[in-house]
């Protein structure tokens, strides 16, 4: 039986999208698909529909590297409103519980956002993808079940705290994978004693990159008009480029091809790396052995 084949242009790189509000990230996956007319693509972790900012998108062969983004550290610009409690810790859900919070110091709320900063347990939210018995949580919520979820440890690196207007606070926050922003704002309303939600959520920072190359849809489209979207596509090797480097001759490249491991001089002696031809080519990124030698891992094909 013969393969199906996709249709599309073969496009291999990483553009930094910003994901705009209304939109699911798979919606905004799609949308730069369709402008690009790529054969493959893929996001590396979604940003809830009514959060908005930077969500790294992987086309063609950076997709293998798509799992490394997604168990990156992030960040974030959040504003949190004390004093509402919603069904789903944010402004999308109905609202469940209303306390006063006017009499709440800035001076406790930074006291409060730095007993967060470490290694925490979150409970995660409902309304979100975690399976339970091979169904996602926001399934469930949906149909008006509530099912018990054990807590998982994250880490917030730091929290800062950059002001208030009424009842909403805006904070800074850099974060490990799998940390729930929504679940974080609950809390540290239940720690004030008066509830909370997140009011507005934007992510600014994800591994290796930063909001300041983020370029939207509406960009995206005029640049396909101009023929200049390669232009915001950024190199396979950005993705994985806080691993060491090495560099093979076009023999032990060869072999490495081919599977083998092979030996490299000056290489670190444990770990995962970055393998370029000598000159310029990224080749992969491949993993040393106890004997010293590397062994590839996830090669690219162009």
């Amino acid at each position: 039986m013969r393969r199906h084949r996709q249709s599309g242009r073969s496009i291999n790189g990483i553009v930094l999208l910003d994901k705009p509000l209304g939109l699911t990230s798979n919606q905004s996956l799609q949308t730069a698909k369709r402008i690009f007319k790529a054969r493959k693509a893929g996001h590396t972790g979604s940003l809830d529909k009514q959060a908005s900012g930077l969500l790294p998108l992987c086309f063609g062969e950076a997709t293998k590297f798509s799992g490394y983004l997604l168990n990156a550290d992030k960040r974030y610009r959040a504003r949190i409103r004390l004093g509402i409690t919603t069904s789903t810790g944010d402004a999308e859900g109905e609202i469940i519980k209303m306390v006063a919070a006017d009499n709440i110091t800035d001076k406790r709320v930074v006291e409060v956002l730095e007993s967060f900063v470490g290694r925490i347990e979150q409970v995660p939210p409902m309304h979100s993808a975690i399976k339970h018995n091979g169904q996602r949580l926001y399934k469930l919520a949906h149909q008006g079940m509530v099912v018990e979820r054990n807590p998982r440890p994250v880490t917030i690196h730091s929290i800062a705290y950059l002001g208030r207007v009424e009842s909403d606070i805006e904070i800074d926050i850099s974060c490990s994978k799998g940390t729930y922003i929504r679940r974080l704002a609950e809390d540290v309303g239940n720690t004030l004693g008066c509830g909370g939600s997140v009011s507005a959520l934007r992510r600014t920072g994800a591994g290796p990159y930063s909001a300041e190359n983020m370029v939207d849809l509406d960009t995206l489209a005029r640049l396909s008009e101009r023929g200049e979207l390669s232009s915001v596509l950024m190199p396979l090797e950005s993705a994985v480029e806080s691993l060491p480097a090495v560099r093979l001759s076009s023999d032990s490249a060869y072999y490495l091809t081919q599977g083998q491991a092979v030996m490299v001089p000056h290489a670190p002696t444990n770990g995962y790396v970055r393998i370029f031809l000598k000159g310029s080519s990224f080749i992969g990124i491949g993993v040393v052995l106890d004997d010293g030698r590397v062994a590839p891992k996830r090669l690219v094909r162009l």
